[in-house]
């Protein structure tokens, strides 16, 4: 399965969980709903996994922690804030590079309109 394939499930899902719970619960609440329903669809979805840097030898482990990794391909930061920023934006790109991930998504689950909370990044793609 290629990541758009992925990010395309994951919008879906997205959809279907906003639709159904509207705005302004937890971030976690939108988290585990949607591990639930990529499950359904068969997804291997691994979530609050923690990520290692490595700089000029030196390993760090759980440099930092990613809200769900699809796959193993793709990155998904969950938000419930009043709008998507260039803090959220760069911080998943530097998880995407960090990590040679190519493809990263942040959903806003606190939009009004899902499609307008949903932001791609790419990183190489």
């Amino acid at each position: 399965m290629t990541e758009n394939e992925i990010s395309s499930l994951v919008f879906d899902a997205g959809i279907k969980i906003h639709r159904k719970l509207g705005i302004g619960l937890y971030e976690n609440v939108y988290e585990q709903c949607l591990i639930h329903e990529l499950k359904i669809k068969g997804l291997n979805v691994e979530s609050q996994k923690d990520i290692a840097v490595e700089y000029e030898g030196l390993i760090i482990e759980k440099a930092f922690r990613v809200d769900l990794f699809i796959e193993n391909k793709v990155i998904v930061e969950i938000k419930a804030v009043p709008e998507i920023n260039d803090y959220h934006f760069f911080q998943l790109l530097n998880y995407l590079r960090i990590s040679n991930i190519k493809l990263g998504m942040i959903l806003n689950f606190h939009s009004t309109l899902f499609k307008n909370g949903v932001k791609r990044v790419v990183n190489k793609l």
